[in-house]
């Protein structure tokens, strides 16, 4: 039998089988089944079959198929089927066990909506995932709940992941007390962008931010192309001296610092000269920050939408996915985000992650690089 050097199986054996216990197909070997397709560039259901007849006697070195490929309407059936949250925690447990976050890394917190999974009469999904941006992969990812936001589904993603010693960041509607306090009580550190949903913290984080005579740190940044400059200045303000300025301070926990990241861009490739700036605010819970660190980091937040929203969509085309009934987008979702797991895994890939999912369509010896299988 082959054996996965990951031990990807090993992580969704414990997923709750909701079919009749005289299924013809097991249920480990239909999600091995999907998760290599995807990796080699199925984008649904019929095309994760018809991968499965032509790879099938290579799945045989490692999967019981005493029955042969499930059909592309069991794949659907069974993935509407799964429990996505079990399915989630599962995925969340396997980078776990093969990623070893460094301490004080970023990890951006940040939502998207799958455009045509909507039915008629749900919401298209919108996924809430966690990226940790040094090491490029997705750490794990929950569905928000069709009539609720990403405020209550950003608490049930921290519970999957570990945290510990890492700076997570979100954009404001994660700017919540509750969040902040979670993020702290896991061992973490925020940086939580402010807007006017929190009225008064965002009014008296401008004013602290508008008297020059308080003491602050400074770090300046400047990009130059394309007939463009963007020009970045990051002021910190730390200590004490926040608490008497910010009204209800009590109310988040380990709020150590307040940022603000002024961003101005100057345009002349027109032949005109056009200038715009844009001021945003933050709080964060580590107590020894330095402007330098939280300009990188608020730049490794917005990163996100490049090397996970963006890759999704352009190389899974994500965003084109049917993919609509039961539980099957959300788990679709989680199969995408595996399968960009595991080819980022590959250190020597010198092509995008579109060009690798060719490649291990076309090549077993590829494939089972990138999974790690020695196939008997």
């Amino acid at each position: 039998m082959a054996k996965a050097s990951t031990n990807i199986t090993e992580h969704f054996l414990t997923i709750t089988d909701m079919r009749a216990d005289n299924s013809a197909h097991k249920l480990i070997s239909i999600i091995m089944i999907a998760i290599c397709g995807v990796i080699a560039g199925a984008d649904s259901w019929v095309e994760i079959e018809h991968f499965g007849h032509d790879r099938i006697d290579w799945l045989k070195g490692f999967l019981e198929l005493p029955n042969g490929i499930p059909s592309h309407n069991t794949f659907g059936r069974v993935f509407a089927l799964i429990n996505p949250k079990e399915f989630q925690s599962s995925f969340a447990l396997w980078i776990r066990s093969v990623i070893t976050l460094t301490g004080g890394k970023v990890i951006a917190i940040d939502g998207k909506t799958n455009r045509r999974t909507f039915g008629k009469n749900t919401k298209p999904l919108h996924l809430v995932s966690a990226f940790a941006t040094a090491n490029g992969v997705a750490l794990g990812q929950v569905a928000t709940d069709q009539k609720s936001n990403e405020i209550t589904a950003i608490p049930e993603l921290l519970k999957l992941l570990d945290i510990k010693g890492c700076l997570i960041t979100t954009d404001a509607m994660g700017c919540q007390a509750d969040i902040a306090s979670d993020i702290v009580s896991k061992g973490g550190d925020y940086l939580l962008a402010v807007k006017g949903n929190q009225g008064n913290l965002y009014k008296d984080i401008k004013t602290l931010f508008a008297d020059k005579t308080i003491p602050r740190d400074i770090n300046v940044t400047e990009d130059k192309g394309h007939g463009r400059i963007d020009k970045r200045t990051c002021e910190v303000i730390t200590g004490p001296l926040l608490y008497d300025h910010i009204r209800h301070n009590n109310n988040w926990v380990g709020l150590h610092t307040i940022a603000k990241v002024t961003a101005e861009r100057t345009v002349t490739n027109t032949g005109e000269t056009h200038q715009a700036t844009e001021s945003r605010y933050y709080i964060c819970s580590d107590e020894e920050p330095t402007a330098k660190r939280l300009q990188q980091a608020v730049r490794e937040h917005w990163g996100v939408e490049n090397n996970l929203h963006w890759v999704i969509d352009m190389a899974f085309r994500e965003d084109e996915s049917r993919i609509r009934t039961g539980n099957a987008p959300a788990n679709m979702a989680v199969l995408r985000h595996i399968a960009l797991n595991i080819i980022r895994g590959d250190k020597n890939r010198k092509v995008g992650i579109k060009i690798s999912r060719h490649k291990a369509g076309w090549s077993t010896d590829y494939l089972e690089k990138l999974l790690g299988v020695a196939v008997a």
